[in-house]
């Protein structure tokens, strides 16, 4: 497996990922593209492949000291084997890169397996945002420290 920066090229495969993981909530194509081609210049796109072939994303915004995981989704053949965490391992290291002192992210309520993944990666819960997802559900506000300053060393 390889996490690597996303290119151009990756757009067909990250918006199927979308669609096939985050269903209502993906992310059209059109913007994918804008991420993927730097027309959105504090998105970080990455991908992993396995074999040649685009099995993961993640997606961050870092702005000043501030970074966002927006996005991680792996394909369910290959859940369960470390990609998540490699992802995530490559977002953190890009947020410090950028200055980030903290990484935030939301994830649905009534998402307990990614609430758990998360949280056994540092991450604690800050706050909760009503009806924050098309269907209405819940949104649970995660935060991890990168720096001293946010206690992530």
């Amino acid at each position: 497996m390889t996490v690597r920066p996303a290119v151009a090229a990756d757009v067909p495969a990250v918006a199927a990922l979308e669609r096939d993981n985050l269903g209502v909530d993906a992310w059209p194509e059109g913007l994918v593209a804008e991420g993927l081609t730097g027309r959105l210049p504090t998105v970080t796109y990455l991908v992993a492949e396995v074999e040649g072939t685009v099995v993961g994303h993640a997606v961050a915004s870092v702005v000043a000291d501030i970074a966002e995981l927006q996005r991680i989704a792996v394909d369910p053949a290959h859940r369960r084997t470390g990609l998540a965490s490699e992802l995530l391992d490559a977002v953190v290291l890009a947020a410090r890169d950028g200055g980030a002192d903290r990484l935030l992210l939301e994830v649905r309520e009534d998402n307990a397996g990614a609430i758990s993944f998360y949280a056994a990666r540092g991450f604690v819960e800050i706050d909760r945002r009503r009806r924050y997802y098309r269907d209405g559900a819940t949104a649970v506000v995660m935060r991890r420290g990168l720096g001293p300053a946010c206690g992530g060393g």
